[in-house]
């Protein structure tokens, strides 16, 4: 089995898995699955009140999980055209969306990845991911494979050990109402 397919099945499974994105190595599980959310936060030692960052390969990964009808199409325009890439929006999020994922607010990060593996994923798995920086809250992000092993040891399924992109510091983060950048 490729570890490609591993890491689907882990995904379908409720695991947490680790891949290459566009600037460091992210940690991330099915966006559906509470548990797996629970154990993500407890694992990075993240407070649930930080909420999460959905990674997709289209735009269209993303609908269930905002509320663009709070939004303009000025607004969505202007989304529109830094995707995909290392842009992160955040955006009001749907009825739907768990407090696990948008923590103490009523949006939810998200953006459209351009890394070719997150893509390959986001496709195969038939929807977006949790992406959050792998590392232990506090600590450096991993940037290469073997240093995810030395924070989380087997605490992690699988890891996808391929290139991370060109990026030298992970996604800025835009509020997609009033363009502030959060990050």
């Amino acid at each position: 089995m490729s570890n490609l397919n591993l890491l689907l099945k882990g995904l379908k499974k409720g695991k947490i898995v680790a891949y290459p994105t566009e600037s460091v190595f992210g940690i991330g599980c099915d966006p559906d699955n509470l548990q797996a959310i629970q154990k993500l936060l407890w694992l990075k030692q993240r407070p649930i009140s930080k909420g999460l960052i959905l990674v997709a390969s289209s735009y269209q990964q993303l609908l269930p999980y905002i509320d663009e009808t709070q939004l303009t199409q000025a607004q969505l325009k202007k989304i529109h055209a830094t995707w995909p890439g290392p842009i992160t929006w955040t955006m009001p999020s749907s009825s739907l969306v768990s407090n696990l994922l948008s923590g103490q607010f009523n949006s939810i990060a998200v953006r459209v990845s351009n890394h070719p593996t997150v893509k390959k994923i986001c496709c195969k798995f038939g929807k977006p991911l949790i992406s959050t920086s792998a590392n232990l809250t506090g600590q450096k992000p991993c940037i290469k494979s073997v240093d995810i092993k030395k924070q989380f040891g087997k605490k992690i399924f699988t890891i996808l050990d391929e290139e991370t992109g060109n990026q030298d510091k992970p996604s800025k983060i835009f509020d997609a109402k009033t363009f502030m950048q959060l990050r």
